[in-house]
């Protein structure tokens, strides 16, 4: 990927960066900072709010249709605790990636979508020890699950990427 000029912050870049995320659910995030500690646990790929709430961090591939690498959404999706569990009893299995795939809610916000994507349905894919989890939108007519089935353009990857690093 070539570098680009920045149409919010009129910098030029070196290159599109092809992978953006969130560092914690939603719901973690709404929490003020003097009371996570006693309401949950957050790791790099695990999240328990409440002994209530589960969350696990996938990913949400978008296909470039004018590039030769997709764009990917780290994101992170709220699971049933009987799915959690279950997810987290094989997280260094071998042969995991064999197991159903899991529903769930996406919670991240992700930005440049005028629509939320908080709460939308996804389907979780296992993958092989050391790769994480494959997120599926369900399909429906919002933008984010056109995108992953359909694609996106180059241009619309640095649009994203603009609103991401600015938001």
């Amino acid at each position: 990927m070539t570098g680009f000029i920045c149409n919010t912050c009129g910098k030029y870049h070196d290159q599109i960066p092809l992978c953006f995320g969130s560092n914690a659910p939603a719901l973690w995030l709404a929490i003020p900072d003097s009371e996570r500690e006693q309401r949950g646990e957050l790791s790099s790929e695990q999240c328990i709010v409440d002994d209530r709430y589960f969350f696990i961090l996938g990913r949400i591939v978008l296909p470039i249709v004018d590039g030769s690498e997709p764009f990917v959404w780290l994101a992170w999706v709220s699971l049933s605790q009987e799915n959690f569990v279950q997810a987290y009893k094989l997280w260094n299995t071998e042969g995991r990636e064999k197991e159903p795939p899991y529903f769930g809610w996406l919670q991240s916000a992700l930005p440049s979508y005028e629509v939320s994507t908080l709460s939308l349905k996804v389907w979780v894919h296992t993958q092989p020890i050391g790769e994480r989890p494959l997120i599926e939108v369900e399909p429906t007519d919002h933008p984010l699950s056109q995108e992953q089935r359909h694609g996106i353009t180059l241009a619309r990857a640095q649009q994203i990427v603009e609103v991401a690093w600015h938001s």
